[in-house]
């Protein structure tokens, strides 16, 4: 009837059956609730990622739009001499540009164009690799010398802009430092507009380079099984993108298929939330329920 995201799933759950105040429109669906499904996400981005394929494939009675409001974009890394750098854009396509496709990278796909941008700033803020092509004249190439960046130094900053886009925890780390001194430095100097500036590219760095993978650029067709006490969780992967999952009561042996067709990094994804679609369904076992009440708590 409804599909959503939440940080707290517990308490968004419980508020439709509080007081619902200005919200007395819903209260035909609240009567109408037979159950609650959820899926663990790594972050709010991949949350909104899952949302929106869902929501793209089918719309319930509840959810006022299909799909997001969010552009969805990726980042474009040229690595050439002629026009290196990074650019926004919406399709990995550069056919006709007469640039090496060796010299090309793609990565993404990230929700938000406005914040990517913010995001691609921030990351040529401290990898200018803009400034590295081989054409710059003028201005250009005046603010070239002053970064101290030549075509010696595309390789070096390509590697390092990858690397980021990557989500290696290490050069992650290595980029938001840096910015972050750039930020306590302009607030130094009272200089709170470009500090402001800086924080959101922060801001931006962290969103793309947060754990995502329920879209991805592969286009890959896979099904991702959990199963926990006589409930199979099926998750479908469509072109890249994960779009919908299925629960179904079923035993371990008929599940064994599914389980055994699930590629070995989607396990530990797929088995969370076999253990949370248990306990949703009030299924779980108390050796598991006792288990869990010894670890630190999580989304619910």
């Amino acid at each position: 009837m409804y599909i959503g995201k939440a940080v707290n799933l517990r308490r968004r759950v419980t508020s439709y059956w509080g007081d619902l105040r200005d919200r007395q429109h819903l209260l035909p669906m609240v009567r109408q609730i037979a159950r609650v499904e959820a899926v663990v996400c790594q972050s709010e981005h991949e949350a909104a990622w899952l949302e929106r394929s869902v929501l793209e494939r089918r719309t319930p009675p509840w959810n006022l739009t299909a799909g997001g409001q969010e552009v969805e974009v990726i980042i474009r890394l040229d690595e050439s001499a002629r026009s290196s750098g990074l650019t926004v854009v919406h399709t990995a396509d550069h056919a006709g540009s007469g640039i090496p496709a060796a010299s090309i990278r793609y990565f993404g796909p990230y929700l938000g164009g406005a914040r990517v941008r913010l995001a691609a700033a921030g990351l040529e803020r401290i990898y200018p690799l803009a400034y590295a092509a081989d054409r710059h004249r003028g201005t250009a190439r005046d603010l070239a010398g002053l970064r101290g960046v030549d075509g010696s130094d595309r390789g070096r900053l390509a590697t390092a802009l990858a690397a980021v886009l990557d989500r290696d925890r290490a050069a992650v780390a290595s980029l938001t430092s840096q910015l972050a001194a750039r930020r306590d430095a302009a607030a130094g100097t009272e200089v709170f507009e470009l500090a402001a500036r800086i924080q959101a590219e922060l801001a931006a760095v962290e969103w793309i380079t947060c754990p995502q993978r329920l879209a991805s650029l592969d286009h890959q067709d896979i099904d991702v099984a959990g199963w926990t006490a006589g409930l199979l969780v099926r998750f479908e992967i469509r072109a890249g993108r994960m779009c919908g999952w299925r629960q179904t009561p079923i035993s371990y042996e008929q599940a064994q298929p599914w389980l055994a067709a699930t590629p070995p990094s989607w396990v530990d994804f797929a088995q969370r939330n076999a253990l949370l679609a248990a306990r949703l369904a009030g299924d779980t076992p108390p050796c598991q329920a006792e288990k869990r009440r010894s670890t630190k708590p999580g989304l619910v």
